[in-house]
């Protein structure tokens, strides 16, 4: 089951004072990123954080989850805590600040051929 449009509207509207704060559509599901981090996944309309130290404190006692099979375990917030926009802007913005931006892709020339 894929998580619904109106759930991503909800959590995006939710972290919006967080940063830059964006959705993409990726294995069905959806990857939350924050200043061009991806923090999060929607998989299955449950939330799941990227784990950091900085997260697990301000969380306190934490519950984990898988957001898809293989994963590693990710922070699960419950959807009663969604409500609080604050709360839940604040431990997105957090666990960005310890996340590293994504790599740049190089591409690769194009060989052209001496003959």
């Amino acid at each position: 089951m894929s998580s619904k449009q109106s759930t991503i509207d909800f959590i995006l509207e939710q972290i919006a004072d967080a940063g830059i704060i964006s959705a993409k559509k990726m294995f069905g599901e959806y990857g939350i990123y924050c200043d061009e981090k991806i923090v999060a996944f929607v998989c299955d309309d449950q939330l799941f954080v990227k784990p950091t130290s900085a997260g697990k404190a301000f969380i306190g006692e934490f519950v984990e989850g898988l957001p898809y099979p293989g994963a590693k375990p990710y922070l699960l917030i419950s959807g009663d805590q969604w409500e609080d926009a604050e709360w839940l802007a604040q431990l997105i913005k957090i666990s960005a600040a310890q996340l590293p931006f994504p790599k740049t892709k190089v591409r690769s020339k194009e060989k052209t051929k001496n003959s």
